[in-house]
């Protein structure tokens, strides 16, 4: 096992990416995005991968990429959970790219997403776990008919990779499907349908192998996007509570809320262990599936709890859509069945474990 510890490399990106959110990334802006009809935020999606290169992270230098591991994708990821940024990194740098990596002829798709030019999107719903079943569409040729829903940032996407019932992954670019918006809990990350009506589409790969290894690195990327919101609803709450004063005191000294913040503390501290472990896992190809499924399993109750927790001790301004608590309670919820439910990677687990329910 390597040292799970952030590095310095690793710090100092953080410290980079924190400084740019928290200067174009505050919570009104995401909130009025939120609100309108576009919540994703293409100025910021350019400095972070254009200005900053980091859409290419986990892209080889020979082939456009900045050469770095998951290692550091989770670094920015936590950063990006942290601010509930609005922007389609997870879903484009992450598991676009690694489905594009698992194929043979994604080389040119392979460079737009390295640079940022091109947003990509996985065109399997956001719900489907790694290994799971997901849905495809008929192909005809290479004309794809079809429907596919709860496929996250496809409002945004330049390029479509769709699974088709051939067996084979296609590209399709964003002017031939229909795109209909779907109701979503989470605003900052939105849902929709894709339609496919005589598409025209280019096999790039295999579905099979680059699916379920894209769907494995966003379930375990996921964990540190989760931590980002859990480490920020915790530090925002022990701050408020110091604060806040009730009979002449601070609330945060009463020994009842004293209790619930230090098992909170706890559970994040071990959700950075869990997360830390997936992300080193699949930058080292160690144990990888255990791992993923141990963060997973682990990561999403404590992200909602986080937030819960948060709501519920920030009182009644907690309760007010200004405050911006709701966002990382919407985003810990529906991350909670992103990419599988905990449930779901529990029973992954014990299958990889051979730890079955009797």
């Amino acid at each position: 096992m390597s040292d799970l510890l952030y590095s310095e490399e690793e710090e100092a990106l953080r410290a980079a990416v924190r400084d740019l959110l928290t200067d174009h990334c505050d919570t009104a802006s995401v909130l009025a995005r939120a609100e309108s009809d576009a919540p994703h935020d293409p100025a910021l999606w350019k400095t972070l991968a254009d200005g900053m290169g980091l859409a290419g992270l986990l892209v080889p230098e020979d082939r456009g990429g900045q050469g770095a591991t998951h290692r550091e994708a989770a670094v920015v990821l936590e950063e990006l959970g942290r601010a509930v940024a609005p922007v389609p990194y997870l879903t484009s740098a992450v598991v676009a790219t690694e489905a594009l990596l698992a194929c043979a002829d994604g080389g040119d798709l392979l460079d737009g997403l390295a640079s940022g030019r091109v947003i990509g999107a996985l065109a399997v719903g956001l719900h489907t776990a790694p290994g799971a079943a997901y849905a495809t569409v008929r192909a005809d040729g290479s004309v794809l008919h079809g429907e596919l829903a709860g496929i996250a940032d496809a409002a945004v996407a330049d390029v479509l990779l769709v699974p088709a019932d051939d067996g084979g992954l296609y590209a399709v670019t964003a002017d031939v499907v229909t795109v209909t918006p779907q109701t979503s809990l989470d605003l900052t990350r939105p849902l929709a349908r894709v339609t496919l009506d005589a598409a025209p589409g280019r096999r790039v790969g295999d579905a099979g192998p680059a699916v379920r290894r894209a769907l494995r690195a966003g379930a375990g990327l996921l964990a540190s996007e989760q931590l980002g919101a859990a480490e920020w609803a915790l530090t925002e709450t022990v701050r408020y509570l110091k604060d806040r004063k009730q009979f002449n005191r601070p609330v945060g000294g009463f020994q009842a809320l004293k209790h619930r913040l230090a098992q909170l503390w706890l559970e994040v501290v071990s959700l950075r262990a869990a997360a830390r472990a997936a992300a080193d896992a699949l930058a080292t190809g160690e144990d990888t599936d255990v791992s993923v499924a141990v963060a997973q399993a682990y990561a999403a109750p404590v992200a909602v709890r986080a937030a819960e927790e948060a709501l519920q001790l920030h009182g009644g301004i907690g309760m007010t859509w200004e405050h911006p608590v709701h966002l990382r309670l919407k985003r810990a919820k529906a991350d909670s069945i992103a990419y599988g439910t905990a449930g779901a990677h529990r029973e992954a687990l014990a299958e990889l474990v051979d730890l079955r329910a009797p």
